[in-house]
């Protein structure tokens, strides 16, 4: 391996700093996410406007990702795109409040479901340039390393913001409260846009498959090379399943928290704190853990150990317990996000980085589309407890398909 330059080494350890604040700016928005949901619950949604705000970005994403990757993988240098398309989605939280202080009350519902499906637009070229701009800046050696630290700024700057977000959203009456909320928030998307910026990647001239070429040809290409690379058809069907069951309990829990167990906001924020401020943990101890037995045993431990969450919980009503089993999804949450990254990103070729991501990405809209309305449509059936026994029930599967090793 050859060794780097002094002004390489520099570069790195700028992006790796760059990358830190960018993430102490996508947090600080990133704290009002959870409570989009719980927004439109309190407004009056039902199960299918709230399942709406989950399943838009994969209907978009699944319509346009190919897209997205084939018109990233001809620019040189996709940076710019990433900071812009970060920064679009996070000022949607602030015309969500913008407009929830301007309209009637009895369309704010509406308005909500309107910018947040404006919003899967960015989200669509974020998620692709997100996973290629990473590990560009990481390297090989370097996912584990980059991303536990990042997503630690996260879990650090959410358990802040959530615990002063619960303590004085009470204060104002509702729905003003929410609206100021997702203002002040939105402001962390101005440091991520600066920050961003400044990340230095090496330009990628486009590959011959990127060049424009018709439509049938296109899809041949594609083929062709998914043939070329059966490790990572493999990984993206089985993640494929997995985050299936894991976003289809996504619109279930806020219902659950509301409705079942008629949970305060201070609670449901407890909730989330509880699971992020574990999740630290998790992003220290798993990359260890991956030095010391690999990459397949953190992925069949946090696999597993996700599959618990939704059981549990479906089992009480008391949100004392609720907290405290979401601190142990926490902790196996930290472990999955890492591993899901590192594991995806040694199947795909750094030639045709932005393409393989976009087909990954595919797959995991369509997850995004089904899963949360089948989940809340199940639940219209089996009650949201049954729903939630139902969403653990699909983890175990993919649990079990990464169980099985590969012929």
């Amino acid at each position: 391996m050859a060794h780097k330059t002094e002004d390489e080494l520099q570069i790195q350890r700028r992006n790796f700093r760059n990358v830190q604040v960018d993430a102490v700016g996508v947090s600080i928005s990133n704290v009002a996410a959870p409570f989009l949901p719980v927004f439109l619950t309190r407004l009056g949604a039902t199960n299918f406007q709230v399942g709406l705000l989950t399943s838009m970005p994969g209907a978009t994403g699944l319509l346009l990702a190919l897209f997205v990757g084939r018109f990233l993988q001809t620019r040189q240098n996709i940076v710019p795109w990433y900071s812009l398309s970060r920064l679009l989605v996070i000022l949607c939280f602030a015309f969500t409040g913008i407009l929830t202080l301007l309209i009637p009350f009895d369309h704010v519902i509406l308005a909500t479901l309107v910018i947040w499906a404006f919003a899967t637009l960015p989200q669509t070229a974020l998620a692709v340039a997100f996973s290629v701009v990473m590990n560009a800046v990481a390297g090989p050696e370097g996912r584990y390393a980059l991303l536990s630290r990042r997503w630690t700024i996260f879990g650090l700057t959410g358990v802040v913001g959530t615990f002063i977000v619960t303590r004085v959203i009470d204060l104002v009456s509702f729905p003003t409260n929410y609206a100021l909320m997702f203002l002040v928030l939105s402001l962390g998307g101005f440091v991520s846009f600066y920050f961003s910026r400044q990340i230095q990647v090496p330009d990628q001239p486009p590959p011959a498959t990127a060049q424009k070429s018709p439509r049938r040809e296109s899809l041949r290409n594609y083929l062709a090379l998914l043939q070329q690379y059966p490790a990572f058809v493999s990984f993206s069907w089985k993640r494929f399943v997995y985050y299936s069951a894991l976003v289809l309990g996504l619109p279930i829990m806020p219902l659950y928290l509301v409705r079942n167990v008629g949970a305060t906001d201070a609670q449901i924020g407890a909730v989330s704190m509880a699971m992020t401020l574990i999740m630290l943990v998790g992003y220290f101890v798993w990359p260890r853990v991956s030095r010391l037995r690999g990459g397949r045993f953190v992925l069949l431990a946090t696999t597993f150990g996700m599959t618990l969450y939704p059981a549990l919980t479906a089992t009480t009503t008391q949100i004392e317990w609720i907290i405290f089993f979401a601190g142990v999804a926490g902790f196996f949450q930290g472990g999955l996000d890492l591993v899901f990254f590192d594991e995806l990103m040694k199947t795909v070729p750094v030639e045709h980085g932005a393409t393989f991501v976009a087909l990954a990405q595919s797959m995991q809209y369509l997850s995004t589309i089904f899963a949360p309305l089948l989940g809340t449509w199940l639940a219209g059936f089996i009650g949201l407890g049954g729903a939630l026994w139902f969403c653990a029930g699909l983890r175990l599967i993919g649990f079990l398909l990464f169980l099985k090793k590969e012929a």
